[in-house]
This record gives structure tokens, sequence and C-alpha cells, in this order.
């Protein structure tokens, strides 16, 4: 935090100005030093440098859960690198956690370093985490908000469950209107973050003392009656503190808000009664790694700033920052290779301290240099403003914590697995390619899939660009500080991922009602290696599905054991156990399906279509098992197929779709598909059945498009049938075919309008083409239009044509 500039413009700050630099010294006897500011900002945190630098207090007190003390060493430790947060969790509910974020520009952060580098007592005098963690929401609603962990100055802040608070008061906007802001972040770093260093240390901070204790002594607690209890506490540890160290010589660093307050005279008694009663829990506290895009508040759980990348830059180039700036953007866009020059730079500088100038600024802010490098650097284009933002405004970085910190068993082991896999956690998205014949990659891969299975969503899986093998999995990996409070909660399974995993898979599987539920469980044991609990779950899997008769219920289990028996094949892991459970599955859904498909409403036939859909994969994946060969379990899934297509009973959109099933497994002769279909939509079918059966047949994006393309007699029967529909019925049957025909790629679509455009005279869908020499194109050769290329071909070809060598023919040839 720092003292507004001399010359500052009186429209902009006024008398503000002048009062801040009319402040005296901090006389000697004047009590404690208050250092109220605004977390997370850098003008702040240099204030407190340098305030603290010129009082040199025996002890600072800090904002934050008492619990830290014990761990406040480690802030002086060379692996510590911020940002970084507390973390607080229940010890009996590991969810309910707050944490207490500190990055490089906080000043709490520098206040902290300060005091080790000096080996001065440091201390957190905020209301404890034990209490704080302890508040219900109940209890807090009871006092009309949400309990807060040590709000900032006129900022909302995140609770023990990670909401925010809304608060009634906000002293900065407040403030800002008062100077004649509409924007109070626009007017806090025009007074304070973009302003030179004071020359009298203390007189920043008790300018906004000042300022602070009006809005207190007009709002009181500003709609937060829990602050009251948060500033007892801190008196009682404030007065201790006096009496150890004495009046003059502690210094406390908190939210300006809480200053007067803090320095108001009331009793330790008030106080104490005021603490009386106070719920409690058992807490653990640690040091976990921050990320950039937490302190940011639209990602989330925040720290009240938008720009922590561009706030960061600020405390580390109190020189030349907007030239700095420029100069870190360019470089960032000549990495993505767009042609930025030293030009772009300067004028980029100019621009924005011009627009600085016009403005009213005493610095070009963030919104100056994003407005200039938008107009000289991206060509007025947002797009590249993205990147910006991502990579510099808010940034990517992730802080580190050292190993001596506390953690529970879980956590030590988990790291112990990403440094021997050199798989470390990153803030920024990545994709990550894994090849599991290689001993690494499948080590990556098993500790991954043990991890989703905790709940601890470090990576996801994706859509490799790689092979379709099972040998090949790709993921998506980002780490999130919440990941661990999501890992302490694990810890109750185990100590190790291994062991967690396979207590957590054994408790699934006892505990599950469906049988869709236990056979993803062993596929996802599959995965992650869990060979201790597959028996477990082989167990309840063979026991449910003796148990389960519902058709769909087996359909949605299939699939998930046919994969399971491919990753078995990859990871040389035994399953003739789970290849026994399949096929018995598959032969029962081949009984009951037929009987399971009649009298289904749409929405229920929607669903049966793609049950049907996924058994029809799931029964080509599945090997040879002793007494039940693949072939003859393929066959008597083909006869199933079959006869659901020619049942009338059935609703048109699954005899559709197992119509299409035999056709692309070459079970169905192009004939027999051509007579079905014309049996469906016939004159005597209602046209909504009709449009259901054309929607399971070519629908969805399994290639019905091309076969229309290709097949001119099925795309003539559509046609036919549906230049027929009557008036009456066609709003009715629209919706259908237009979500039908909308899976279609735009090329496909084209082309079969163009063929239907094209009618029989010209080529396109007639029904009596059969015997057309170029499916869907037209009947045979047109010589006329075929001599007109002749020359064009020569050329291609590389001259004239040889002696005697028919060239129309050739071409007809060649488009036959």
């Amino acid at each position: 935090m720092t003292t507004p500039a001399r010359d500052a413009s009186p429209a902009q700050d006024g008398s503000a100005a002048q009062h801040w630099s009319a402040v005296p010294a901090r006389p000697a006897g004047s009590g404690p030093l208050f250092l109220g500011v605004r977390h997370h900002g850098p003008g702040s945190a240099r204030a407190v440098g340098a305030a603290l630098d010129a009082a040199s207090p025996l002890a600072v007190l800090i904002e934050g859960p008492p619990e830290g003390d014990a761990l406040v060493a480690l802030a002086g430790d060379p692996q510590m690198r911020p940002p970084v947060a507390l973390l607080a969790h229940a010890v009996d509910d590991p969810g309910r956690a707050a944490f207490w974020p500190l990055a490089d520009f906080s000043p709490e952060w520098v206040a902290i370093r300060w005091a080790l580098a000096r080996g001065v007592p440091v201390r957190f005098i905020d209301l404890p985490a034990t209490h704080s963690l302890a508040i219900t929401d109940a209890d807090a609603e009871a006092d009309g908000h949400t309990e807060a962990d040590g709000a900032p100055d006129g900022e909302s802040a995140p609770g023990p469950d990670g909401r925010a608070e809304a608060l009634r008061i906000d002293p900065l906007a407040v403030l800002a209107e008062a100077a004649g802001y509409d924007d109070a972040e626009r007017w806090w770093e025009d007074v304070v973050e973009h302003r030179a260093a004071a020359d009298d240390p203390f007189a920043p901070f008790a300018a906004v003392g000042e300022a602070m204790g009006a809005l207190r002594e007009e709002y009181g607690d500003g709609g937060h009656r829990r602050d009251l209890v948060r500033e007892a506490y801190m008196r009682l540890q404030l007065r201790a503190a006096r009496k150890e160290f004495g009046d003059d010589r502690v210094a406390v660093v908190c939210g300006a808000w809480h200053v007067p307050a803090l320095g108001a005279r009331t009793t330790a008694t008030a106080d104490r009664a005021l603490l009386k009663g106070l719920p409690k829990v058992k807490t653990e506290m640690t040091w976990v790694p921050w990320t950039h895009h937490r302190l940011a508040r639209h990602s989330g759980y925040g720290a009240g700033i938008d720009s922590p990348g561009w706030y960061g830059h600020l405390f580390a180039s109190p020189d030349r920052p907007v030239e700095r700036w420029m100069t870190k953007v360019a470089g960032l866009l000549r990495e993505e290779d767009r042609p930025i020059s030293s030009a772009h730079v300067i004028e980029a500088v100019r621009l924005a301290e011009t627009l600085a100038t016009m403005r009213g600024r005493p610095l070009a802010g963030l919104t100056e240099t994003t407005d200039a490098i938008r107009a000289v650097m991206c060509d007025g284009s947002d797009v590249p403003l993205g990147l910006i933002r991502d990579r510099l405004i808010v940034g990517d970085v992730l802080g580190e914590v050292p190993d001596s910190a506390p953690a529970v068993p879980l956590q030590r082991d988990l790291t112990r697995s990403q440094r021997s896999l050199r798989l470390k956690p990153e803030a920024l998205e990545r994709e990550l390619e894994l090849d599991l014949r290689k001993e690494t990659d499948a080590g990556r891969s098993r500790m991954l899939h043990r991890l989703r299975l905790l709940g601890i969503g470090w990576g996801e899986p994706s859509a490799g660009r790689g092979s379709t093998g099972t040998f090949r999995e790709s993921w998506r990996l980002r780490w999130e500080p919440e990941l661990y409070v999501r890992v302490a909660e694990a810890g109750v399974w185990g100590t190790t991922v291994l062991s967690a995993a396979t207590a957590k898979a054994e408790s699934g599987a006892v505990s599950a009602t469906a049988l869709s539920e236990v056979t993803a469980l062993a596929e996802q044991c599959l995965l992650a290696e869990l060979t201790d609990a597959l028996p477990v779950v082989m167990k309840a899997l063979a026991d449910r599905a003796a148990l389960d008769a519902d058709v769909a219920h087996l359909a949605q289990a299939l699939p998930a054991l046919a994969r399971s028996l491919r990753y078995g094949d990859v990871r040389s892991t035994d399953t003739a156990a789970l290849g026994e459970v399949a096929a018995g599955l598959a032969e029962r859904i081949c009984v009951g399906l037929p009987p399971a498909c009649a009298a289904l409403d749409a929405d229920g036939a929607a669903e049966m279509r793609g049950h049907i859909d996924s058994v029809h994969t799931a029964i080509g994946l599945l090997p040879d098992t002793p007494g039940r060969p693949a072939g003859d379990l393929a066959g008597r899934w083909d006869a199933v197929l079959r006869k659901l297509a020619a049942r009338d009973s059935v609703p048109g959109v699954v005899r559709g779709r197992s119509a299409r099933l035999l056709l692309d497994e070459g079970r169905l002769p192009e004939d027999e598909a051509a007579r079905l279909m014309g049996l469906a939509l016939s004159p005597g079918t209602p046209p909504a059945d009709a449009a259901a059966w054309i929607e399971g047949f070519v629908g969805g994006a399994s290639g019905g498009g091309m076969l229309l393309v290709h097949d001119e007699r099925l795309l003539a029967l559509v046609d036919t049938w549906l230049t027929g529909v009557p008036a009456g019925s066609f709003t009715d049957v629209l919706p259908l075919l237009r979500r039908t025909f909308s899976a279609y790629e735009p090329g496909v679509r084209r082309m079969l309008g163009e063929l239907v455009r094209r009618g029989p005279a010209g080529g396109g869908a007639r029904p009596d083409r059969s015997d057309a020499g170029i499916p869907g194109f037209g009947a045979g050769v047109d010589e006329t239009r075929a001599d007109a290329v002749l020359p064009v071909l020569r050329l291609l070809l590389g001259g004239p044509a040889p002696v005697g060598h028919d060239n129309d023919n050739d071409l007809a040839g060649v488009a036959r």
C-alpha cells in the first residue's frame, strides 16, 4: 500500500491526497502499529514491508488461524514457493475444510517473511479453525450470514464450505463513491496500488484506519455480526502480546475493516463473553500449494482479485511496470507465432500511457494496457486476449511446499508415486498420451485410475488422437488445490493409494444395489489393477447378475464387462471368471430382449435402441469361453435382431435399428433391407411409426447418410414416402426427421439434397433405378460430358493418347 503522489489530480483524489500527506510520523507511545491492508494487494504488501522496516517491532501479529503458528516457520523454507495456502479440515469430516491463500504479493506473506528473516515472533490471531469449522450453516444463518474466515477489508470472503458471503456494506464501494468513482476496484488501484511510496511509511495506514473508523461509526459491523466474535478473539490475543512485548513493540497486519475494532477500548471480560459457548471440532492444518486461478474470483473459491498475474507483476516490477508488462505480452504472442516486433511494444506502451492520462489515472492500469494490447498487438481482436488473460493476467502458477510440511499418509504416498512416475502436478490443463506397453506409462495409468476410483479427479480420460487400441490411453490432467481435501477424505480408506482404492472398491461392491454399478466397478478394478479387490467384486457381480431379471439392467451391465475383458488382455489380468459372467449375461439378454421390446412407448423405445447398440458392440468383443464359443453367441444375437426387425409389435425405431445392424454386419442382403424399408414405409403404416423406423435405420452418427447417398433404392423409398405424407401428419413427423437428418455431416446433407433436387429426370432418386450403373448418381455414362474432359485428362496423363487407344471407352470404364 502506498500514499497518493504529491501531484495527484484534485479532480481524481481531491482532499484525500492532501489529508494522507499531512499525517505525521508515528509518535512514540502511540500503542500497537496497526497495518490495515487489503488482502493480496501489491501496493499494500510493499507498504507493509516499508512500515515494518521503519518500526522494527518485537512481534508481528497476523489475521489468520492460530493453528498455523506451528507451521509458520515453514514459510522460510527454501522449498516453499507461493502461492500457497493454509488448509484446515475437520478430522472426523475432512470434506469440511477451509483455505487461507497467500501469494508473494500478499501483505501477510510479506510480514511473515520479514519476521522470519529477523527472528521476530510471528503469530496468527484470528478465530481458531477449531471454531470456524464447527460453525454450521444453521448457526451462521441464525446470525444472518455465512461464516467468514478472515474477510478482507470490504471484500466477500469464503466460509468453511467454500461459499462466499455477500457483504451488506462494501467499504471500498462507499469510499470510491465518495471520491466520485463508480468502480471500487479502479479507485483502490488509483489511490493505493499505482501510487509511489510515501515519505512517511505509516501515513497510508493511518489514513486508511481513519477512513475505516468513519465507516464503522456509520455502519457498525456492516451486517456481519460474526465479525464481532472474530474481533473479540483478536483483541484478546493483542492484549496478551502487548503484555509480553510492550505496547509500542507489536505490529498487527489485518484487514483494514478490522483496524477500528481492534483499537477500540473494551474489556477482556466483555470479549470473553462474546466467545463463550462457541462450538468446537478437532482439526488438522497444513500448507498446500495454491494456484493463481484459485486466487481469481471467477474460478470458484477465490481470494478477492480478478487478476493475480497482473498483481504479481506489479509487485515484482516496481519500476517501469507498463514497459515490462508489454514485453511479457509480446513474448507470449511470439511463442504463438504472432508477428510482434519491438515497435509494437513501444506503440502499445505509448497508447496505454496516453489512455491513462486521458482517463485521469496516475498510472496505466490493467484496463489501459489491455485496451492498448488489443489495438496494437491483436489488430482489434479479442481472441488473443483470451490467451493473455489465461497465461498472464490470471496466470498458471502452481506453488510448492516443502516435504517437511504435515500431510496425511495417503498424500505422502501419492507424492512418492508422482515422483517415481515422473508425473508432476501442474495447474495448467494438459493432455497426456499413455502407451500401456511401457512400464512407466502403465504405472501412470494405474495411479490415475485408482485416484478416480477414490474420487480424486486429477485426470479425466479423453478421446485420444492416435490409435483406438486398448494399449493406448489419453488423459486430460489438471491439479486443483481442492484435491488436497479430496485426498484427506480418501485417507479413511487406507494409507496408500493402492490400499485405499482396494478398500473402497470392496466396500462399493458390497453396498452396490444395481448390477450396472457392480459391472462399472469391475471395469475400474481391472483398469486400476486392484487384484485383491477383484474376488469380492466378482462375487458381488455373480450374485447381482443371478438375481436381476430386468433386460435393461443386463444390457447396461454387459458393455462394461466386455471392455473389461479387453483391458484384461492388455494388462495381462486373468479374466476367465469375468468372461463366464459376461457370456451368461449375453445369453440371458438374447432370451429376454424380444419380449422386452414389445409395447414400448416412444421414450422406452429410444432407450432400448441405445441398449441394443451397446449390446451389439459388446457381443462383438466377447472372447470364446469354455462351452460358449463366441461365434455361437454371435449367431444367436443375429437371430434376435432378425426377429426384432420383422416383428410388427416392436416399435419402429427398434425394428429399423435391428435391420441396420444386420445390414452393416453383412447378415442382411440389400434386397431384403429394401423390402423391410418398403414395408415400414408403406401407405398403411402411420406416418409417426414410419418416421421412427427411418430414425432407427439411418439416424444418428452411424453412417446412415452415406448409406442413402450410395444406395439410391433406399433413398428413393424415403423420398417417395416423404412426398406422400398427408399434410395433417407432416408436422407430427417433422421433428423426428429433422433430428435424424441433422446428425449427418454438412457435406452428406448437401449431397442428399442435390440428389433429391435433381429427381428422376436429373439422375436423382427414383424408385425404378435399381439397375443404375453408378448407384445414386446416374444410370450410365454421359458420353458428351465425358468427351469434354478428355483434353484436360490428356494433359494430366502427359500428352496425347497412344495410337489405337480408345479414350472414350477407357474413361467410361473408369467411371463405371
